[in-house]
């Protein structure tokens, strides 16, 4: 039966379990303090304030209230918990009290059931089984089709003034997602796929949650996508292809439990959508960095270059630190995934705060990303703040964490490592970019942050 059914939209829309009991009363003997917070302008709360200021809101609001605040926003209290401290405390979860149940009020008909969604024992088992698809044989595998799939897809890119290169960089992440987790090209169905992915990402900060506008093309976007997927699902399960789809199709545990065919359905929309879309944004963030500081292009360049024709596998790869540490640098400065959400089951204490059950809870990995008592001039852009005699993200666990963490953390982050640095090595081999003295880049936040204006640049081959 679709996910996307009526039923189910209601159901995400209608629990009114998503309100949360007070959190300005503590029980009775209790020493924990009231979170403090504000609800915003009526009806729309500070909806629009965060969509409009993205990261530059989270910075204020910590400012303001400290790590832990409320705040009405998109219909709901939510509890923010920013810097490193509060995000260990949610994120290592000690005592099971948040519920990724969380991202379902956002993404939850669009996601239903990917892995990002699923708690406890049942993510645990999900997680388990598919490992299976990111081994390091299967990577070294994947990582073959990555240098193929760029080295083709950057041979069409026409150098010129003002080349897009966020939207040319989507299409080209697009086409090796698919060829890695299908072992196959999208083909004519690339544009319909491609939209379906944007309206489901873009569908979970929709002010108006009713089959209308941003929301209702997100739920049409996940018909389409679960149409997709399903119609080429029982060619995989009797194929013996070594991609992604593939691999959820036939994983197995010792004890034989497999997926179901909703299952990888689920599983497929759900990695596709994060493998393609994260790798776009970080590529996209390095690329304009790059075009800022034209010295830090040349530094990664000379590596590449010394690496010789050959696409490079993994151990390669390793060797290029100076494009690794651009790459973290551009991601603490734009972090692909802004926000994460949980929910929770119980009441709980949040560095000294009373949480009760059923708050939804976001933790901010860009706001901790830009904290100056973590990070000296935090909007600087420094590559070598990684470098090995400063290490300024090992000030604190959870100081740097674009790939999130505990046991939820991304289970595709070594290949999105390997996936940028592989798309990076091949541009830079081949193109030469800038951008206008004075230019800046603006990210748009209404979902994950992309460039507003396309990004673009002036391309020149080399």
């Amino acid at each position: 039966m679709s996910v996307v059914s009526l039923e189910n939209v209601d159901r995400y829309l209608l629990d009114r379990k998503w309100k949360a009991r007070d959190l300005s009363a503590p029980p009775a003997g209790s020493d924990l303090k009231p979170v403090r917070g504000d609800a915003g302008p009526p009806l729309v709360g500070h909806s629009v304030e965060m969509l409009r200021l993205g990261v530059r809101y989270g910075l204020k609001r910590y400012e303001t209230y400290g790590p832990v605040s409320w705040l009405r926003a998109f219909g709901i209290t939510v509890v923010g918990a920013a810097g490193p401290d509060a995000a260990q405390v949610v994120l290592s979860n000690k005592d099971k009290a948040y519920s990724q149940k969380g991202w379902e009020y956002f993404i939850g008909p669009f996601f239903n059931r990917g892995l990002m969604l699923l708690d406890f024992a049942e993510h645990h088992h999900h997680r388990r089984l598919m490992q299976q698809a990111f081994t390091a044989e299967r990577l070294a595998a994947y990582l073959g089709r990555v240098s193929d799939v760029t080295r083709a897809g950057l041979a069409g890119w026409q150098p010129r003034d003002g080349f897009p290169v966020y939207p040319a960089l989507k299409r080209l992440t697009l086409d090796i997602a698919s060829a890695i987790f299908m072992a196959d090209r999208l083909g004519a169905d690339t544009e319909k796929v491609t939209r379906a992915f944007i309206d489901t990402v873009r569908a979970g900060t929709s002010l108006i949650r009713l089959p209308v506008g941003r929301w209702g093309a997100g739920l049409r976007g996940r018909k389409v996508l679960e149409s997709y997927f399903r119609a080429s699902l029982p060619a995989k399960r009797a194929s013996d292809s070594d991609d992604l789809f593939a691999a959820l199709c036939h994983a197995r545990t010792d004890e034989g439990a497999v997926f179901t065919d909703d299952d990888v359905v689920n599983h497929m929309i759900f990695l596709m959508m994060a493998a393609h879309d994260t790798s776009t944004i970080t590529t996209s963030a390095v690329t304009y960095y790059l075009a800022k500081y034209p010295e830090w292009q040349e530094k990664v360049r000379a590596e590449s270059l010394a690496l010789g024709d050959e696409p490079p596998d993994m151990a390669a790869l390793d060797t290029l630190g100076t494009l690794d540490m651009v790459i973290k640098e551009s991601m603490r400065l734009v972090t692909p995934v802004p926000s994460l959400v949980r929910r929770t089951v119980r009441d709980t204490d949040l560095l000294g705060h009373y949480v009760p059950s059923g708050t939804l809870v976001s933790v901010t990995p860009w706001v901790n990303h830009l904290l100056p008592e973590y990070w000296p001039d935090p909007h600087r852009f420094d590559p070598e703040r990684f470098a090995a005699g400063r290490r300024e993200d090992k000030v604190h666990r959870y100081a740097w964490m674009p790939f999130g963490g505990g046991v939820h953390k991304c289970i595709g982050m070594h290949f999105g490592m390997y996936e940028v640095k592989s798309l990076v090595h091949e541009l830079v081999r081949r193109f030469s970019w800038s951008v206008p003295p004075g230019y800046s880049v603006r990210w748009d936040p209404t979902a994950l942050p992309i460039p507003t204006d396309g990004l673009p640049i002036t391309l020149r081959a080399r």
